[in-house]
């Protein structure tokens, strides 16, 4: 590869990462509030209605996204590497979001104590429950990516990315709901609904994720010329 192609992959994983970073912590930091999406009207799962669902889902289906994109693109290694940088940083805006929970508030300030607090204080329990959850989540994401990826010897893109979020959207669905349940954070009552709303959602986005993973692999194996199956190497 010429050393301008290998700067701009280079680039563009740079900002793939990026993206994946900011997807995963802002989940984190908004889970708090919780909407009703109605596709189908008012229903009913063990009790509780059906997509009641938290904001911080809407980022999160992205990190999967884009992972299975460098899984395809620049390789497992390459994904792990998001994934690890992405567990680090999670970490790292949990510490920040604790210091700023215990610097106390002017008495002039538009957020005091208790608003913040509020809003924020759960926030490190729910990256705790998220980063064990997305931690089991991503790397089955990509070790099962691979394995269809092997299997069926780079063809049927379409099934290895549903196959793979299929599999981790459930195990991260399950892992983050009952550790907020157990943390008291949500109350048990409300772990099957959200579960099956949460596992439904979730697929009907990684069906609509398909179409973008195509779109974004034909733009990368164009300009580097890559062949079906083949991967970027990066020089790190």
């Amino acid at each position: 590869m010429k050393q301008a192609d290998q700067r701009v992959a280079y680039k563009a994983y740079l900002f793939l990462g990026a993206l994946f970073i900011t997807s995963l912590v802002v989940s984190n930091l908004i889970f708090q509030k919780f909407f009703y999406w109605k596709p189908f009207g008012e229903v009913e799962v063990f009790g509780a209605p059906l997509f009641e669902l938290s904001v911080g889902i809407l980022p999160y289906p992205v990190t999967f996204l884009i992972t299975d994109l460098i899984s395809e693109i620049y390789g497992r290694k390459k994904a792990n590497q998001v994934v690890t940088a992405g567990i680090f940083a999670s970490f790292f805006s949990m510490g920040i979001v604790l210091l700023a929970d215990r610097v106390p508030a002017i008495a002039g300030s538009p957020v005091d104590d208790a608003v913040f607090s509020q809003v924020f204080a759960l926030s490190p329990i729910a990256v705790l429950a998220s980063m064990l959850a997305y931690l089991f989540a991503q790397y089955i994401d990509i070790a099962i990516y691979h394995f269809w990826k092997r299997l069926t010897r780079g063809r049927y893109l379409w099934l290895r990315n549903n196959f793979s979020t299929f599999s981790s959207q459930i195990v991260d669905t399950f892992t983050v709901i009952f550790l907020l349940c157990t943390f008291g954070v949500l109350p048990w009552e409300a772990f099957y609904g959200l579960f099956v709303s949460g596992v439904i959602f979730k697929i009907f986005i990684a069906f609509l994720d398909t179409p973008l993973l195509y779109l974004f692999v034909y733009i990368f194996r164009k300009r580097f010329g890559l062949a079906p199956n083949e991967e970027l190497p990066l020089a790190f």
